[in-house]
């Protein structure tokens, strides 16, 4: 997947602008961020036990993202930065609160937010590169791939769930997005808009 073309947007400069006053902020928030998306493919997992190729795939997923959120504790503990509460943003949510209640309409959704949010983590990856120090930006750099993949992951099991609709529900998440990253934001989080 190349990300730039499935998204319809870059980070804002904004954006990144402000990036290196908010390291701690930024892994905290990466941090929950890995957390949620573990969660959310065990979820998946638990709840789709009619479906075994996608428990398995969420299964090897699953650990893949606590293992990120390892890497993200082990370098914050290196920097003498606290795991400390901050609160979720508005991105996520307001993604989630798009998702039809009814099945298989459910799943699909469900899917296709998953690989949207993985698109836009995995881009906000190669831009931080460009920003960070040495080490994260190579930290960064070596989660590229594992993103990309985890977006396709839930991709092509959207598809392979969805109706007619697909195209036009995946346009409508990536329009969300799109506003998303690119409004004014009153905090700064890992996938928040342009600080207000």
């Amino acid at each position: 997947m190349n990300v730039n073309s499935f998204l319809a947007c870059e980070t804002p400069e904004k954006w990144l602008d402000a990036v290196p006053d908010q390291i701690q902020t930024l892994l905290i928030d990466h941090a929950n961020c890995e957390k949620k998306a573990a969660s959310t493919a065990l979820n998946l997992l638990y709840r789709y036990v009619d479906k075994p190729e996608l428990m398995l795939r969420l299964s090897k997923l699953a650990r893949e993202e606590l293992r990120h959120f390892e890497q993200v504790l082990a370098i914050m503990k290196d920097r003498k930065m606290s795991y400390e509460h901050v609160s979720p943003g508005r991105y996520a949510s307001t993604l989630h609160s798009h998702i039809r209640k009814n099945e298989p309409d459910r799943l699909a959704d469900v899917l296709i937010v998953g690989a949207v949010i993985e698109a836009r983590s995995c881009e906000r990856f190669s831009k931080l590169v460009e920003v960070l120090d040495d080490e994260l930006a190579g930290f960064y750099q070596s989660l590229l791939k594992s993103e990309a993949r985890h977006a396709n992951v839930y991709l092509d099991f959207a598809k392979s769930y969805s109706g007619s609709e697909f195209d036009d529900r995946l346009a409508e998440f990536v329009s969300i997005d799109q506003q998303l990253v690119t409004a004014e934001d009153e905090i700064f989080r890992f996938h928040s808009g342009v600080p207000a």
